[in-house]
């Protein structure tokens, strides 16, 4: 998709009009006075670095577990890679970009120890509870469990920040109140109650780049951490075409560049491809929808920061590779199957004494509480558990902890 160079947002100040404005903002559910220093969406990005949640990223998987190696990604710096990602397309796009940079940044708080196998374990031990969803607790956390300040729970985030939040995948209802991805994950539609997300509408393009950030930077560093592992060699690339094409440009201008170079320059042209695919496609849907606000955005109907058909093509390529290589390469499933086993037998341990949970602020009064109470408070708290603490955990309870080496 080319690009109208002439629209690029480089080194200009001036937010164009479908951006959305820190100064009109709908606010926060606490209202606050404003500071002379910072917009409130530098005041939600500062906030959401400096929580609790951000910092346990760092021993959280993203698809290997740390114990594998130090260069492997985590939760963290996969965060960091997606916010890197959604200040440049912000930028070019003429958005604000701390609010891109704070959606980016708070995307996966609610991710479980263990990645994705942690939280499809949480959720079937939750099931009867009604379940668990890590963007929903995503929610939860910068609405209620972090606990930081003075005068209320959570950071007390702007609406905009909320709801790129929550629908930075797009809208979650229909416009028949039907959810577009099955049912809405109760903690979602409980607080929306009181502070209404539109949970039927897109969020903003700041949210939206945001999205679209996360897909470039798995897609690529997934790649990168696949051929550390062995789990992924270059002539396995070759069956994605447009893999094979940035290898063969690469080998031409570098003729036996050692791998790790090699690997450097595939992946930098990779993002950059992507990044400027998404830029031409948001700059088509602009120039055809001509939004002149934010709110025109989220009415408009459609995801303006996506990929062109033929990129889409390539993603899909992308993620298939990386799903039968890797995903669900039977080394990788052995470990996930303990990985789930550790996340199943602590609930079950601290349902059963929630004493066990020693450092939880609450674990005096969930006894008493009512079963589907207690249960959410034991998901909240193995939700914000590490790898690291996780496994300490389980060796602590348990004579026998899987090795997920």
């Amino acid at each position: 998709m080319s690009i109208d160079s002439g629209a690029l947002g480089f080194g200009v100040g001036e937010r164009a009009v479908y951006a959305a404005d820190p100064w009109t903002t709908r606010g926060r559910f606490f209202p606050e006075a404003s500071s002379p220093t910072r917009s409130d969406f530098q005041r939600d990005r500062d906030r959401i670095v400096h929580t609790t949640a951000f910092r346990r990223l760092k021993h959280k998987t993203q698809v290997f577990i740390a114990a594998d190696g130090d260069h492997y990604r985590t939760r963290l710096t996969h965060t960091v890679e997606v916010a890197q990602i959604a200040r440049a397309l912000a930028r070019a796009l003429r958005l604000d970009e701390d609010l891109a940079e704070g959606v980016a940044l708070v995307h996966d708080f609610g991710h479980t120890p263990f990645g994705h196998t942690g939280e499809d374990a949480l959720h079937a031990v939750l099931e009867p509870f009604g379940g668990f969803d890590h963007n929903a607790q995503s929610l939860r956390i910068v609405t209620k469990l972090e606990r930081r300040y003075a005068e209320f729970d959570g950071l007390n985030l702007t609406w905009e920040s909320l709801e790129g939040l929550v629908k930075h995948n797009g809208p979650l209802l229909d416009a028949h109140g039907e959810g577009t991805r099955g049912p809405v994950p109760l903690p979602i539609l409980e607080y929306s109650e009181n502070h209404d997300l539109h949970l039927a509408s897109h969020a903003s393009l700041e949210a939206q780049v945001a999205a679209i950030a996360d897909d470039i930077a798995y897609n690529t560093h997934d790649i990168d951490d696949g051929l550390r592992s062995g789990y992924l060699t270059f002539e396995i690339l070759e069956d994605v075409p447009f893999l094979a094409d940035l290898m063969r440009e690469v080998h031409d201008r570098y003729p036996g560049l050692e791998a790790s170079r090699f690997t450097h320059e595939m992946m930098r042209r990779q993002i950059t491809r992507m990044v400027e695919d998404v830029i031409g496609v948001a700059q088509a849907n602009l120039r055809d929808k001509k939004p002149m606000s934010a709110d025109d955005v989220r009415q408009a109907g459609i995801t303006f920061a996506n990929f062109s058909e033929e990129m889409a093509v390539t993603d899909r390529q992308i993620k298939k590779l990386l799903f039968t290589r890797i995903y669900r390469n039977p080394e990788i499933m052995r470990i996930r199957a303990g990985a789930a086993d550790i996340v199943t037998d602590l609930f079950h341990a601290f349902m059963e004494n929630p004493r066990e949970m020693q450092s939880h602020y609450w674990f005096d009064q969930i006894q008493s509480m009512p079963e589907a109470a207690k249960a959410r408070q034991v998901g909240d708290y193995l939700a914000g558990m590490t790898d690291t603490f996780a496994i300490s955990t389980h060796k602590r309870l348990f004579d026998q902890t899987p090795d997920l080496r």
